[in-house]
């Protein structure tokens, strides 16, 4: 049923908060539909080749040696040894190796801080009940507040980027590969408008229109928007199962030292790399044991027969779910296990039809090679540089989801103003005297909750949740 209605473009259309639009901008392209949409998609997908992915490997790599040395010292310098919540360091790495990928040199490392800060009360706003209307200091403006600043920057890169590409610089990371793919683009067109018998050996493989720097900042934000959330899930199951399985994380040093000849600081190929069994393996395994996105809510265009009994009204929300596929005994058996041995010895990578993890259909995620070869790059890497262990609590199998699914972890404070805090635990700047806070907003906060949910239940009356 799940894989249906992702298969279903003619009869859905995926469905987004309201917040969305405002934090994302209404004219962003991911609120396309049908031939607009596949046709934005065809223009990116050169940014996803191989050859492109080859490109970004030493960006990523040198962010994960940056911050697995910060990460030792954090651990046995700060904290002297001692276990600390580690969920938020995932956060920022990610963010930071995202943005490295994304745009390059082009952002200061000042600026992925602050967006590493602040993304999230982007997620925060993002919550499918929430304030629809943006008023200071609730979810929602935090949120909007948070996106401006990410799109600035991501504007000032792009102006960047066009700058140094047309001066002929090396492509290094997302925002290069497709500023050339504009420019010799623009070329070509020059040169058919000014009636030359251009050779098709000349021709880009892949001609795309000339974008501004908010356009392509608005598209930048959307490759973070699918992949911060996502991957810091992945990266924390992964680091957390690693640590609690040691068995299979010795696997991956092994196989990993000995494709780098002995060297734990020579880089690694595309093609080395996805050829490593167990860290593929586990990767693909925690993906599947503890998918980061377990439901995707669509819309119905139109009325949507999604079985003989029964047809969806138009204007209705449908929600698949991709955990229960992914839990399928049929396909995966002993499902709520972690066994990432099925994806070497077994049939798992046989079961196409369950693998949902990135969806299928016209709005399956662009980056999906992307994303599973940079969660093998990081993991094994890890594995040599550094040891790590867990303390289990009774909690850790726990599924908390935020967005995406996290491990269980007891809140950082009981308020009621918990959502205005930022990842490190402070009150915002302008936020600084909680007490009056509490006096002057508590019965607002009671009634935006009350209004929120009152206008949202309009919304989700309709709403059906397809399991498999």
């Amino acid at each position: 049923m799940a894989r249906k209605c992702f298969n279903s473009p003619s009869y859905v259309k995926p469905c987004v908060v309201d917040a969305a639009h405002k934090l994302l901008r209404p004219d962003n392209w991911v609120f396309l539909d049908g031939k607009a949409h596949v046709d934005y998609r065809k223009g990116l997908n050169g940014l996803f080749t191989r050859q492109a992915l080859e490109q970004y490997l030493p960006g990523q790599e040198e962010i994960y040696n940056k911050y697995f040395e910060r990460w030792v010292n954090l651990s046995q310098v700060e904290n002297k040894g001692e276990h600390i919540p580690w969920m938020h360091q995932f956060r920022f790495l990610i963010t930071a190796v995202s943005c490295r990928t994304f745009v390059g040199h082009y952002m200061s490392e000042e600026a992925v801080k602050k967006i590493a800060d602040d993304y999230y009360l982007i997620t925060a706003a993002l919550e499918l009940v929430n304030f629809p209307i943006i008023l200071p200091f609730t979810k929602s403006w935090y949120g909007k507040k948070a996106a401006d600043m990410v799109l600035d920057e991501f504007s000032k890169c792009a102006a960047k980027a066009k700058v140094r590409m047309a001066a002929g610089g090396k492509k290094e990371c997302i925002l290069d590969f497709w500023v050339e793919n504009m420019i010799e683009s623009e070329k070509y067109r020059k040169r058919v408008e000014a009636g030359e018998n251009v050779d098709q050996s000349e021709k880009p493989s892949m001609v795309i229109r000339w974008f501004s720097d908010l356009e392509i900042s608005m598209t930048i934000f959307t490759f973070l928007f699918a992949s911060q959330d996502a991957t810091s899930s992945a990266a924390t199951w992964l680091f957390q199962i690693m640590a609690d399985r040691p068995e299979f994380l010795a696997k991956v040093r092994e196989e990993n030292i000995n494709a780098r000849n002995g060297d734990i600081h020579a880089p690694i190929s595309l093609d080395a790399l996805e050829k490593l069994p167990w860290t593929r393996a586990v990767v693909k395994e925690v993906l599947r044991y503890r998918p980061p996105v377990i439901m995707v809510p669509y819309l119905a265009k139109k009325d949507f027969p999604v079985t003989p009994e029964y047809t969806v009204p138009k204007g209705s929300m449908i929600v698949p779910t991709t955990y229960l596929a992914l839990h399928d005994e049929e396909a995966y058996p002993n499902p709520d296990s972690y066994e990432p041995e099925r994806w070497i010895s077994g049939t798992a990578d046989q079961q196409t039809k369950n693998w949902l993890v990135f969806g299928t259909g016209p709005h399956y995620c662009l980056g999906q090679t992307y994303a599973q070869d940079n969660l093998m790059l990081m993991i094994g890497k890890a594995s040599m540089m550094l040891d790590w262990n867990h303390k289990v609590t009774d909690q850790s199998e726990v599924i908390k989801v935020f967005a995406t699914i996290f491990p269980m972890v007891r809140p950082p404070i009981s308020s009621p103003l918990a959502y205005i805090l930022n990842p490190s635990g402070r009150l915002l700047p302008h936020l600084q005297e909680p007490r009056l806070i509490v006096s002057s907003f508590r019965t607002l906060l009671a009634i935006l909750a009350f209004a929120s949910t009152f206008l949202e239940f309009k919304r989700w009356w309709s709403c059906f949740l397809l399991y498999t």
